[in-house]
């Protein structure tokens, strides 16, 4: 399937910054599963943004403006070309042991009622990692404003419900407590009914399961990723996948909003699937 994603992530500062730096982590890598046709990363309004490799392999621009500001805009466009693997994740560069993804966070970290639903999951570690999947969906109920980025797997959990973020944090919590490694992936869901506008890129865990590699499981849906999924970082947590993530010198409130279309292109407009080529071009 090939994918069309629009992202646009804009701060507004009620009183002017003298200085800001965004981390983005907004591009995906291509693996077995995933060919990236098309993609362009413009922080208020440049492209020359510098690029570099996190120690996860992901890729990473950095946005800093050093001048008086009154907000700052990052925008992502691109088409992706996916296939149906069921989740399985193969020929991915692996820059890390799958041992350091044992390692719990302060977002990730177990406690009692963790460990009680990770022990109603001990099957075969493929039948484990969906057992987790579903249980993890009935403990913790879909419902957007109840959870914030700050909110850990423990909290989650405890209120029982919170958002994408939230299933793959608990996921990952129970999935290290029963020695399987796990990570936190960013991305985007495409609609199978065409495109959507959402306030948010999509979030699922990747659990290390014996005899298969890497496996992407999504709670908050209930499935393995299909083709309707575009994989762009991966992390310990989400601080470390984040796809837009910064500070700034001043003082006032920020005002945040995201904006993410994403659609299959044979649904979209076709003088919209030229675009990119033509800015490319330019």
């Amino acid at each position: 399937m090939d994918i069309r994603i629009d992202h646009k992530t804009t701060y507004g500062f009620d009183t002017a910054s003298m200085h800001s730096i965004q981390t983005l982590r907004v591009t995906p890598q291509a693996f077995a599963g995933q060919r990236i046709g098309r993609w362009m990363v413009t922080g208020n309004g440049r492209r020359d943004l510098p690029e570099i490799e996190d120690a996860f392999g992901n890729v990473i621009h950095t946005l800093t403006t050093s001048e008086p500001h009154e907000g700052v805009t990052v925008m992502v466009s691109g088409v992706v070309s996916t296939i149906d693997t069921s989740g399985v994740v193969k020929g991915l560069t692996e820059t890390m042991p799958a041992a350091v993804y044992l390692r719990d966070t302060n977002l990730t970290k177990p406690d009692d009622a963790i460990r009680d639903l990770a022990g109603t999951a001990l099957k075969d570690p493929l039948e484990t990692a969906h057992q987790l999947m579903s249980a993890v969906r009935t403990a913790v109920n879909y419902r957007t404003g109840a959870t914030d980025i700050a909110t850990s797997a423990i909290q989650a959990l405890a209120a029982g419900e919170g958002v994408c973020q939230d299933h793959a944090h608990v996921m990952i919590a129970c999935a290290r407590v029963l020695g399987m490694p796990a990570r936190y992936i960013s991305g985007y869901l495409a609609s199978a009914d065409g495109g959507q506008v959402h306030e948010a890129s999509h979030a699922w865990a990747e659990l290390r399961v014996e005899g298969l590699g890497w496996v992407g499981f999504d709670a908050a849906n209930n499935v393995c990723p299909t083709d309707c999924y575009v994989r762009v970082a991966h992390g310990l947590d989400y601080q470390g996948a984040a796809p837009v993530i910064g500070m700034r010198r001043g003082i006032g409130t920020d005002i945040l909003t995201v904006n993410v279309e994403v659609a299959p292109v044979a649904q979209q407009d076709q003088a919209l699937a030229g675009d990119l080529d033509k800015a490319y071009e330019e």
